[in-house]
């Protein structure tokens, strides 16, 4: 097994924009994918499991096992608007090729969607907590760049590692449009204050009109979420760092 697709429907998507949230520095994307999820109340469609990922499951207290695995939900919007392929999950790949794997096969069930824009989320880690946290991006093209400076981010300098860094850059080579967009964090618990900075930014991009002032409720489920699967003590205890097993922290 490389990567296996567990395929639970097929939807009828309006050019779907791809939105990538999965675990990595203040969990930023993580919180910010949720919330999207739960505001548009976008349903799941597909399942994806690497032989990359980590090698356990957890248990609940009703006995049932939680495993590595990355969802595709769908959202429906007005006529004339983008609809959205949200990607969430509880992991990345632990190794650089499984994360080329695993950021493939999310591709190839996109392009079977239709769409054409892939946006990555994260955060920007800083040594000190800052009040106001400022945007950085990364984008495909120049007109894209334009389009992200309009909306306050900074160009980022230096790299991007994990899903948020390759799936705009091997999506580029596929001929998709995209960019990265993160806020600057602390990065050693689910920031919901960068989260905000990111989804103000989003919105305003894909004229989304969603909530932010119950944002917190949804960083609250996220830290559950992180903690019964364990992200939250490797955080913690200050492992997250760009290891060949931990480079997916982005």
């Amino acid at each position: 097994m490389v990567c296996i697709v567990s395929i639970r429907e097929r939807p009828k998507l309006d050019n779907p924009v791809l939105i990538e949230g999965l675990p990595g520095i203040g969990f930023v994307a993580s919180i910010a994918a949720l919330h999207l999820i739960r505001e548009l109340e976008a349903n799941p469609f597909a399942e994806i499991r690497c032989s990359s990922f980590q090698d356990f499951a957890v248990t609940a207290e009703d006995g049932k096992t939680k495993s590595p695995m990355c969802e595709l939900y769908h959202c429906k919007r007005s006529k004339g608007e983008n609809d959205l392929v949200i990607l969430h999950g509880n992991t990345q790949a632990l190794t650089t090729t499984g994360q080329y794997e695993l950021c493939g096969t999310i591709l190839d069930v996109y392009q079977e969607l239709g769409g054409n824009l892939v946006i990555t989320l994260g955060g920007f880690k800083r040594e000190q907590q800052v009040e106001h946290p400022k945007l950085y991006f990364a984008a495909t093209d120049k007109e894209m760049a334009s389009q992200l400076l309009d909306l306050g981010a900074e160009v980022i300098q230096g790299q991007i590692f994990g899903v948020a860094g390759l799936l705009i850059g091997i999506g580029k080579l596929r001929g998709y449009r995209g960019f990265c967009l993160l806020a600057e964090t602390l990065g050693l618990y689910p920031d919901e204050i960068a989260t905000r900075e990111v989804l103000k930014a989003l919105c305003k991009k894909l004229n989304l009109n969603i909530r932010l002032d119950n944002l917190e409720d949804t960083a609250k489920l996220a830290r559950n979420l992180l903690e019964n699967f364990g992200l939250l003590d490797h955080a913690k205890k200050g492992k997250m760092k760009e290891t060949s097993q931990l480079r997916w922290v982005v």
